[in-house]
């Protein structure tokens, strides 16, 4: 899949809102490649209504504009990282995709594929490549780019991670994204749990075609099981899973309510999320 004639860099950073360092500056450097993958996850929702209805969304680039950065939507990991990787090329950076399995609540790492889309990113003038992912709905995700460099810690934007090597089969070195989680009160301490494992491995387009097609449209896949709906602002983070909205404050507090009725869920959408919700479409399972 070409980027070429399909994505306006323009109206694309527009949408999310960021300017870079100075006025028409926009420097294939790390600290852009900061503040766009911070200002794409506060500019953009994650969501699964696709996904929700077992329709597999379309990850071109013309489709991925008109839905996420033109209309009231936003996607999950495959489109929010293709839309991602073509801003990224776009301003000068070397983009390669990876597939990573999700470990979150599993202890053996091998009982899930690959199903997980995330960016290896080269940034020119840095001998080191750094891990990118503006597409995993959860509070353990990256919200700024680390180097992938094992056993370092990293902060960014208040949330902390590392990598580190995982044993397995196979010739390549595989690596879990940990991180960091806060326990209750203010004098309890926290633990690294892992978020996903991968290998450097390059995949193409064509092979989330594939990946993409299972998720949306697997009954058994979680994604169409109930709804997935995340919004990121510098306070907050906002998850909706099936009935239960879930707020994490910057200060570590959390509330979970329970909803209870299709308006509700509409209305939380539209206020909350920015998501306009397909008419007709039934949001609670």
């Amino acid at each position: 899949m070409s980027d070429s004639g399909a994505f306006d860099l323009d109206e694309y950073l527009a949408h999310i809102g960021w300017e870079g360092p100075g006025e028409g500056e926009r420097r294939p450097d790390v600290e852009t490649l900061r503040g766009v993958h911070l200002a794409h996850l506060r500019g953009i929702p994650f969501e699964n209504l696709d996904a929700y209805r077992r329709t597999a969304p379309s990850l071109e680039l013309p489709a991925l504009m008109a839905k996420l950065v033109r209309s009231r939507r936003g996607g999950y990991c495959y489109e929010h990282n293709t839309l991602l990787a073509a801003a990224l090329r776009a301003l000068g950076f070397g983009v390669t995709l990876l597939t990573a399995r999700v470990v979150v609540g599993t202890d053996r790492i091998e009982s899930r594929p690959r199903t997980h889309m995330a960016l290896l990113v080269e940034v020119p003038g840095d001998a080191r490549p750094y891990l990118a992912d503006a597409g995993f709905g959860a509070i353990g995700g990256l919200l700024e780019p680390v180097p992938v460099v094992v056993g370092a810690e990293f902060e960014g934007a208040g949330r902390r991670h590392r990598l580190v090597r995982v044993e397995h089969r196979g010739p390549l070195e595989m690596l879990s994204l940990q991180a960091y989680v806060k326990g209750a009160g203010d004098d309890a301490g926290g633990t690294w749990e892992p978020q996903y494992v991968f290998t450097l491995e390059p995949f193409e387009h064509v092979d989330f075609d594939v990946i993409n097609w299972h998720i949306a449209t697997n009954p058994r896949s979680p994604f169409t099981q109930r709804l997935f709906v995340q919004r990121l602002t510098p306070g907050r983070h906002l998850l909706l899973h099936g009935r239960v909205l879930t707020e994490t404050r910057a200060d570590g507090a959390v509330t979970e309510r329970e909803l209870t009725d299709e308006g509700e869920a509409r209305r939380l959408l539209d206020e909350e999320f920015g998501i306009e919700a397909p008419e007709g479409m039934k949001l609670l399972s």
